[in-house]
């Protein structure tokens, strides 16, 4: 029995030192949220309409990361999409970054992120003649930071590049992406980088784009995760990357059906090879609600069974756009498992956070003994003691003065072997 349980407790501590999590990327354009103008007023383009359209996507996908487009450039609207399509239903772990407008434009980026699995560490920004690029720094929230010191980052740039398809739309696009490759060429970006946004080209050979792909120093180029790069423009070769427009018939939302791929999650070398903690995860990448039976339709008719119906519908109401999405493997871990329980006991507390000593009460279905032990993350045991009583209540200090801040294992063992475990954390 007790080789049996060292073997499983090996393989559980094995299963938390290697650990990986998963994060979700999103992009997303929001339509002019909180932007009103003949086309698009407060009946057409309803903000609390938007947040029901956007909650019910946000629900349906679980983004860890968002960055967005076509923000009304008023910071009242910033929060109003926090606190009404993000932070609603029992959420409360979204938080966003600080705005930026140099090029006074009425429509602006915004980033909002996973409090829990992220924090936001800088804000950097490229101001151009149309929009601002803005450049966001994050960390992953690792339980092991504390100690290894081992900052697993990614930067996160979201660009909306100039509409339009004439000759000068064209050359200012490529100005902007030419200024934002030079930035990052200047400070030699060798790291995990992702760009988003609305990119607003109708070719992959178009010079705005080949400015991302094929800058000429290779450290900063981007990839694109699909490789689907070509004619996207009216090619029903490219439906299943097409994420504009998600109308037929014009209104606020542009029309003509989805038949453009504007919007663009692209990777740096080193998510695309796993590099650095963060890893690109094939097949992951995908438009929302995009089956690629779309061409020249809307995105909720004819049915689509890509997605549930509310988040076709969603779609359609939200945006001319589709949201995409990809996921990324960070070669750390957010936190330990919590518990494992077979001990049959009717209740178990226990001051956590702890700082001196830990007091533990127990109430047994039954009378046993009780060995109890403190395990660190490596299977090292810190503290053991045996304990023999003769009713069914328990009552018991452990000293952990001695112990170093960090997380640690609560294992307790009955006179039947029977286990629970349980995560404390030292301060």
């Amino acid at each position: 029995m007790k080789t049996i349980l060292f073997i499983y407790l090996f393989f559980f501590y094995s299963i938390i030192i290697f650990a990986q999590d998963t994060v979700k990327l999103m992009h997303y354009n929001l339509l002019n949220y909180g932007v009103f103008y003949s086309g698009c007023t407060t009946t057409t383009n309803n903000v609390d309409e938007k947040n029901g359209y956007l909650s019910t996507t946000i629900k349906y996908a679980k983004p860890d990361i968002i960055t967005v487009n076509e923000m009304s450039s008023d910071p009242y609207y910033h929060q109003y999409l926090l606190d009404h399509a993000l932070n609603v239903d029992g959420v409360s772990y979204y938080n966003k970054a600080a705005y930026t407008n140099y090029a006074s434009s009425n429509i602006i980026n915004m980033l909002y992120y996973n409090t829990v699995k992220f924090t936001l560490k800088s804000q950097k920004y490229i101001t151009t003649s149309v929009r601002d690029i803005n450049i966001y720094q994050l960390y992953y929230n690792s339980s092991d930071l504390s100690t290894t010191h081992d900052t697993a980052f990614i930067t996160c740039i979201a660009a909306h590049l100039k509409a339009g398809n004439t000759p000068s739309d064209e050359s200012e696009r490529a100005t902007m992406t030419l200024q934002l490759m030079t930035y990052l060429n200047n400070i030699n970006a060798d790291n995990n980088y992702t760009v988003s946004g609305d990119f607003n080209v109708y070719t992959g050979s178009e010079q705005a784009f080949q400015n991302l792909i094929n800058y000429s120093n290779p450290i900063v180029r981007f990839y694109d995760p699909v490789n689907q790069i070509g004619n996207w423009n009216n090619n029903s070769a490219y439906a299943l990357y097409h994420t504009q427009s998600t109308h037929t018939v014009s209104g606020c939302a542009a029309g003509g059906g989805m038949d453009d791929r504007f919007d663009f999650f692209l990777i740096s070398n080193n998510i695309k090879n796993g590099a650095h903690h963060y890893t690109y995860m094939p097949g992951s990448y995908w438009a929302i609600g995009q089956d690629g039976n779309r061409f020249n339709q809307t995105i909720n008719n004819p049915v689509n069974n890509s997605v549930p119906s509310n988040v076709a519908n969603a779609l359609y109401g939200m945006s001319d756009h589709l949201p995409v999405i990809l996921k990324l493997k960070v070669d750390k871990t957010i936190g330990l498992p919590n518990e494992f329980n077979n001990i049959p006991l009717l209740s178990i507390a226990y001051n956590n956070p702890v700082t001196d000593k830990l007091k533990i009460n127990i109430v047994f279905k039954e009378k046993t003994n009780l060995k109890i032990q403190i395990v660190s993350v490596f299977g090292q045991l810190m503290y053991q003691n045996h304990y023999e009583y003769n009713n069914s209540s328990f009552n018991c200090e452990l000293p952990l003065e001695s112990l170093q801040k960090g997380i640690y294992f609560m294992r307790l063992t009955d006179e039947n072997d029977h286990q629970i475990t349980k995560k404390i954390i030292k301060l």
